[in-house]
């Protein structure tokens, strides 16, 4: 099985790519630009299976409108591609984001909460899924794959990290711990190599037709447990009331992912927040 991969991310991507090894077609970015589609064809010819990650760029204004118009036009070659040929699964990586913001009465994501986006950024990356899915048909079947508020190491370059578990681990330093909002929200923390194992597991599983799921651990913690274990473990005193707005709380329906791939994450939160320390000393 060859797996290609387009518009891969500093972070998930390097992780992807180290476990696809030999099977990976990386998709260059030139090759996304108008008139190349002779040579995407040529690079996906021999691809059962197609990852396009679905995000803004990272550098970029979530509620500036030149992100939507950013990722719409990085997917249009990717679209257009899997339409002409048969037989390509594809894979559309994105977050929880196109989804209102979880709720005591809603506290589970899964494939079927209701969609509402949160950014400008989010409606980007509705539009792309909602363009693949309504062209989905058996010979090519389409994943939606919504991430939970993953962290860990940055591969490319050692002791950073990404998510707040790192940034945590960073406020540490000086002293103190920035938790967004009261302390009382929920958030599920998801590792990335725990997510990786689950794309792979959508790729060598293709759904019928169709798909959306959304990846998760389901084990949420209130933000003032995770920032007394930073206590307790560095001595830094949690500041609470920093600014929540980007932030996705709740938890993941954990049941839907195992029924879907037999699989759950096994990295834990202790086990993260130890990662997300040791990077820093």
């Amino acid at each position: 099985m060859r797996v290609a991969v387009s518009s891969p991310d500093d972070f998930v991507a390097p992780y992807l790519f180290d476990a696809l090894g030999e099977a990976l077609v990386e998709i260059p970015p030139e090759v996304l630009e108008e008139g190349q589609g002779m040579m995407l064809d040529a690079l996906l010819m021999p691809c059962t299976t197609l990852i396009h990650f679905n995000a803004a760029a990272p550098d970029s204004d979530r509620d500036d409108r030149s992100s939507l118009l950013a990722m719409r036009e990085s997917a249009k070659p990717i679209l257009g591609a899997v339409k002409r040929h048969q037989g390509l699964h594809l894979i559309l990586v994105g977050s929880l984001r196109v989804h209102p913001q979880a709720t005591p009465d809603e506290p589970f994501y899964s494939g079927f909460t209701r969609l509402a986006p949160r950014d400008v950024a989010a409606e980007g990356q509705l539009w792309v899924e909602e363009s693949a899915l309504e062209h989905a048909e058996p010979e090519r079947p389409v994943s939606i794959v919504r991430a939970s508020n993953v962290q860990g190491s940055l591969m490319s370059r050692s002791g950073d990290g990404h998510g707040l578990l790192h940034a945590f681990a960073r406020d540490a330093i000086f002293g103190w711990v920035s938790v967004p909002g009261d302390g009382n929200q929920v958030k599920d923390f998801l590792h990335v190599r725990d997510l990786v194992e689950a794309i792979l597991g959508v790729a060598h599983s293709p759904p019928p037709t169709r798909e959306a799921i959304a990846i998760g651990t389901g084990r949420a913690m209130p933000m003032q447990q995770v920032a007394e274990i930073y206590s307790n473990e560095t001595g830094a005193e949690p500041q609470y009331g920093n600014d929540a707005s980007n932030e996705v709380w709740g938890v993941v329906d954990a049941q839907e992912l195992e029924h879907r791939l037999g699989f759950r994450p096994s990295i834990t939160l202790e086990q993260m927040i130890t990662e997300a320390l040791q990077g820093v000393n």
